[in-house]
């Protein structure tokens, strides 16, 4: 099992030879984070920066981060502005490709997986993708629904494959061919762990310990996942399921499942067992229901059409996930820096306004430090530039990584001011 960043241990491939010499850097994380069909078109903005900077209702939960947070308005994929609704706007959101439509799979590799490929070698998992709600296989308006059901593809034909599942993403991480039930992770380590445990700092120990109880933590939920009554995505016409909650253990309960895999996230993150992550919270077009929040009488996509206070409830629920995240890694140090300093977790749709439908103008949210890279605290405006194309904003992001293109989806040039 890997280890978060500690002080007392160089890692990353550097040795030092005496106390003089620098520590070992933390290595730069990405994530993504998607919600699907938009948000309240009357509450998602921002203006201002640092400590002074004023957040609509559907950021609320970001208000503790808001000098971690980069807001960006404006910016869109032409090729998204084709076809038709949904499917067209989301199967390019991460690399502004042109799809095929009449049914044929054809989009381009992802911004996730260029970074994966070429910046994820040195990890177990190279990039974890992550769902909450299954892949649509049916046609809408000639376009495959697959398009609205993926985000992250590792090549023009090949959408890279959810992981649903809790346990099977939590094993991917943790597991090296051991049967999970014969014995936990933690159970099958712990010997290691005394012994490192001995040869640290008095900091590194305390972080030692937290770590391993937060894996226990996610051991613990995982196996108590699936056991409620309400069912994901669509509403039982019986009071109880009439079928035995399956093995493999999809969480019945959305709000559970959901802050199960950020933990999985945050995880893979502070043990370097991955640098890179993408976390679908629910499809464009989505089914899923939010018993949660006492919102069970409409699906996420029709109650997109509106822009009611249910409608405003939704999405925050979704920026509580990203606070989450950000809360989970702002309270791991790495050196002088956290965790979330030494990432950039986007948040994005793919429209800004269920009811309109509207792609021209994208919702993106980052937060994180970037490894000190990204300038955060701000509020950025494409919307009246000439250069206010997706693509740019990921050419600026991969430089970041030391990954220098000259094109990638429509963009030859590097967004603005990033």
């Amino acid at each position: 099992m890997a280890l978060p960043w500690m002080e007392s241990i160089p890692v990353w491939g550097e040795t030092t030879s005496s106390s003089a010499e620098p520590q070992s850097e933390a290595p730069l994380r990405f994530g993504v984070m998607f919600a699907g069909n938009g948000f309240h078109r009357d509450h998602f903005w921002a203006k201002g920066e640092g400590a002074d900077m004023e957040i609509g209702q559907v950021l609320e939960p970001l208000d503790p981060y808001k000098d971690k947070l980069l807001f960006i308005r404006g910016l869109y994929n032409a090729e998204a502005l084709k076809g038709n609704i949904h499917s067209s706007q989301t199967g390019n959101l991460l690399s502004g490709a042109p799809l095929s439509s009449g049914g044929e799979i054809r989009s381009g590799t992802s911004i996730d997986q260029v970074l994966a490929q070429q910046y994820g070698h040195d990890t177990k998992v190279p990039s974890l993708v992550l769902g909450c709600e299954k892949s649509n296989p049916s046609v809408h308006k000639n376009y495959s629904m697959l398009y609205s059901s993926h985000i992250s593809w590792s090549s023009p034909t090949t959408p890279t494959p959810l992981e649903l599942y809790p346990a099977l993403a939590f094993d991917r991480l943790f597991q090296d061919g051991a049967k999970r039930e014969e014995k936990s992770v933690l159970d099958a380590i712990l010997g290691d762990a005394q012994d490192l445990r001995r040869n640290i700092s008095q900091a590194d120990r305390r972080k030692l310990d937290e770590y391993l109880d937060s894996v226990r933590d996610v051991e613990q939920r995982i196996d108590r996942a699936g056991k409620r009554g309400e069912m994901q995505g669509w509403k039982p016409p019986l009071a109880k399921p009439n079928i035995a909650r399956p093995a493999d253990g999809i969480p019945q309960d959305i709000a559970e499942h959901m802050k199960l895999m950020c933990d999985i996230m945050v995880l893979g993150f502070q043990t370097d067992a991955t640098r890179v992550c993408t976390l679908k919270l629910n499809n464009d077009h989505s089914s899923l229901r939010f018993s949660n929040l006492g919102i069970d009488y409409m699906i996420h996509h029709l109650l997109s059409h509106q822009e009611s206070e249910d409608w405003l409830k939704v999405n925050q629920f979704f920026f509580q996930q990203l606070a989450y995240v950000a809360k989970r890694l702002s309270e791991t140090q790495e050196g002088e820096r956290t965790t979330l300093d030494n990432t950039m977790i986007m948040f994005c749709s793919s429209m800004l306004a269920g009811s309109q439908h509207d792609a021209t103008k994208l919702p993106v949210v980052i937060l994180g430090g970037g490894g000190g890279k990204l300038k955060t605290g701000r509020t950025l405006d494409y919307l009246d530039q000439p250069n206010r194309k997706m693509c740019s904003l990921y050419l600026s992001l991969m430089d970041k990584f030391g990954i220098h293109k000259d094109e990638f989806g429509d963009s030859n040039e590097r967004l603005a001011d990033i």
